[in-house]
């Protein structure tokens, strides 16, 4: 399955089948009435093109409702397991969406050389990099997504707490740039030929008496950087 996100639009695809925000709306509808006549209604579509859609969904997606005649019950529809996974992934990629529409990412490409559970290591050009995965396994080429507010900056050796793991992705660079704003200052750093972008407060640019040239250690947390298949990889 891919996902991709652009121009404000999230979309996940599988067999050229995209699931997009309208495809959202009538799961989360059928969710909150029971009822796939009452979700359609409540979105001002028809029955019959609801269930349509349902049905193109489900051959690439796997069943997403299960639906029941009526009888003493009266009959009606939900979610399926697979149905609520699908939902919920869509859901964490608009907030990713959200987040990274006013926040600056840095970019690497990189081939997944182990993986440890939730977590994956990456060799990148900077060096080995961890990060949160959703499916991947040694040898996929991969992004490596590392939000500018998630980057810490130190100076100096930048002592390391003796409670930090592995956990947590350390590298050295220089000052390149520092783009002041009214209250958030974007610095850029320069390690290994690639440049990292971090947002930090005046106050914290201040403090830190950062000036183009210095030599700052940045720290960011595996579990604030995402990693993402690349193209043409195969869903695992």
């Amino acid at each position: 399955m891919n996902e991709t996100t652009g121009r404000g639009r999230a979309a996940l695809i599988e067999d050229d089948v995209e699931f997009d925000d309208r495809d959202a709306a009538l799961l989360d509808a059928i969710h909150e009435t029971g009822s796939v006549a009452a979700a359609a209604a409540d979105l001002e579509r028809s029955r019959a093109r609801a269930l349509s859609r349902i049905e193109t969904l489900e051959e690439a997606f796997g069943t997403l409702v299960e639906r029941t005649r009526g009888g003493s019950g009266g009959g009606g529809s939900r979610l399926t397991a697979a149905g609520r996974r699908l939902l919920d992934r869509y859901d964490r990629l608009q907030a990713v969406l959200a987040a990274t529409a006013t926040v600056p990412e840095t970019v690497l490409d990189g081939t997944v050389s182990c993986v440890d559970g939730e977590l994956a290591t990456v060799e990148t050009a900077v060096g080995d990099v961890r990060g949160l995965h959703d499916g991947v396994a040694a040898g996929d080429a991969v992004q490596v997504r590392i939000g500018a507010d998630a980057v810490t900056v130190y100076t100096g050796d930048g002592r390391v707490d003796p409670n930090e793991t592995s956990a947590r992705n350390r590298l050295r660079g220089e000052v390149v740039d520092i783009e002041a704003g009214e209250t958030v200052a974007t610095v850029h750093l320069g390690v290994d030929g690639v440049r990292f972008r971090v947002l930090i407060t005046n106050d914290s640019s201040e403090r830190l008496d950062l000036t183009v040239g210095d030599d700052v250690s940045i720290r960011w947390k595996a579990t604030a950087t995402r990693l993402v298949r690349q193209t043409g990889e195969p869903e695992r």
